[in-house]
């Protein structure tokens, strides 16, 4: 059960990571970002595949499958399908919301099955998907929080070029166009591992069957921060939109991540067990 529970997790990784390529070659048509997201997705359904091929032989003379059997093969499905598309046509952004929607079907096949132990010794499998779940989520407020940073310099350099104040601080520093590139790259990152660690969160919320959850204030500042992103996103890629008024969005944007982590210590009942001691 111990090495089954190692693979899901390998899945899950995997995934993940092929979606944030995937997520990158939408965003700055990047080839070998693609190449990248295709070879790890690759991999994903070679291992599906084989674990499928295992377990439907498994039911060979039971002509039943569990809920979980189905789900899996329907997680399957979508990788299956998501490869062909990627390999004949150039529809980047649906190959990664239909595979955002095969991650989150897969967790929920993983983390539902009672025949799935965790990892470590002394947890629930619950847990294990917790720890997931905020291992995204601490890697998307990162990347937030290093695009806030940038945006910072970005807004003092702007001033300090436009008041042609140039002091051996100002010269230091990058140009406003690499700040730039550096604060969308940075975005860029979070965005997907944001919303790959929402759609856990719901996984887990379903698993919990307490839908009051998703009514939490957490939950739905969560769902702000990633529009607000989404809409930065947006403004530099189609409304072509930059410069200062993208640095104060994504200002503004960190803004509502900081009242997400203050609204999570102090109104939020969903993620109280942080708190605990």
């Amino acid at each position: 059960m111990v090495t089954r529970s190692w693979l899901f997790d390998a899945m899950i990784y995997m995934y993940a990571l092929s979606l944030l390529f995937y997520f990158s070659d939408f965003a700055n048509a990047n080839r070998s970002a693609k190449r990248m997201g295709t070879g790890l997705l690759l991999f994903v359904w070679v291992l599906q595949t084989a674990y499928l091929v295992i377990n439907l032989y498994g039911h060979l003379t039971e002509w039943a499958f569990a809920r979980s059997d189905v789900l899996f093969m329907f997680s399957w499905l979508i990788v299956t399908i998501s490869l062909l598309v990627n390999r004949f046509f150039r529809i980047e952004l649906f190959v990664f919301f239909v595979n955002v929607l095969g991650f989150a079907i897969l967790a929920l096949n993983i983390f539902g099955n009672p025949h799935v132990m965790p990892i470590k010794a002394g947890w629930d499998i619950n847990d294990e998907l917790l720890f997931i779940h905020i291992t995204l989520a601490i890697g998307s407020y990162a990347a937030f929080s290093i695009a806030a940073i940038f945006s910072c310099m970005y807004v003092f350099l702007h001033s300090m070029l436009k008041a042609k104040k140039f002091s051996q601080t100002v010269m230091r520093l990058p140009s406003l166009e690499k700040i730039e590139h550096y604060t969308y790259f940075s975005v860029i990152i979070g965005a997907p591992l944001l919303l790959m660690a929402l759609s856990l969160g719901v996984v887990w919320v379903v698993l919990e069957g307490n839908h009051n959850l998703l009514y939490d204030p957490k939950v739905i500042n969560s769902f702000f921060v990633l529009a607000a992103y989404a809409f930065y996103l947006f403004q530099q890629k189609s409304m072509r939109i930059s410069g200062f008024k993208l640095a104060a969005w994504n200002l503004a944007a960190f803004l509502i991540v900081v009242l997400n982590f203050v609204v999570s210590n102090l109104v939020s009942g969903f993620h109280d067990w942080i708190w605990s001691s």
